[in-house]
């Protein structure tokens, strides 16, 4: 497995080694020994998490905060998403700044996402299924979040404006600036 370290501090891009032959391909898609190896810890996940979205679909910008805070460990098994992390660890000297990342089922690549990072993809194929593991489990007084489309954060999407689906929850979702003043 390849590790690259984003410029976001803990924040790594995964590649499996794949094998492939005639019969298709195999490759390991968690390992608990590497993947402490990769971060220097180990985390303990908890639950798993699947959602089938649609083309246009973006999902985020959510967080869980304080004792329920998450890492995640996410990928894409059909389809294909543009993954979305932003910094928001108080101290931090990247705080604010984001990562995107393009995952698929063709390019297998991973994203792990430490505690203290809001989270959200947009959705570039028909459909894509998207799969994450979290090493805490949800509670819902514990949800944070920014709308997707907070111009601070200026993230793109790679969707066409008039093709974005986002829910009336994140539509309605704070704007970063009230988010750093909470």
């Amino acid at each position: 497995m390849k590790a690259t370290e984003t410029k976001l501090k803990g924040c790594f891009i995964l590649e499996p080694t794949v094998f492939e032959d005639s019969r298709g391909y195999f490759f390991e898609s968690y390992s608990e020994s590497k993947l402490e190896e990769i971060l220097g810890y180990k985390p303990a996940f908890v639950q798993d998490n699947e959602s089938k979205s649609s083309f246009g679909v973006i999902r985020g910008l959510h967080m869980q905060t304080g004792d329920h805070s998450q890492a995640k460990l996410v990928r894409v098994v059909q389809g294909k998403v543009l993954d979305v992390v932003v910094d928001v660890r108080e101290g931090s000297e990247t705080f604010g700044q984001s990562v995107s990342v393009e995952l698929s089922a063709e390019n297998k690549k991973q994203l792990f996402i430490p505690r203290g990072f809001l989270h959200g993809f947009s959705v570039l194929s028909e459909t894509a299924v998207f799969f994450y593991k979290c090493d805490n489990g949800y509670n819902k007084a514990s949800e944070n979040g920014v709308n997707p489309l907070d111009t601070e954060l200026n993230i793109d999407w790679g969707i066409p404006q008039d093709q974005m689906l986002i829910s009336e929850k994140d539509q309605e979702a704070q704007s970063f600036e009230e988010f750093k003043k909470s």
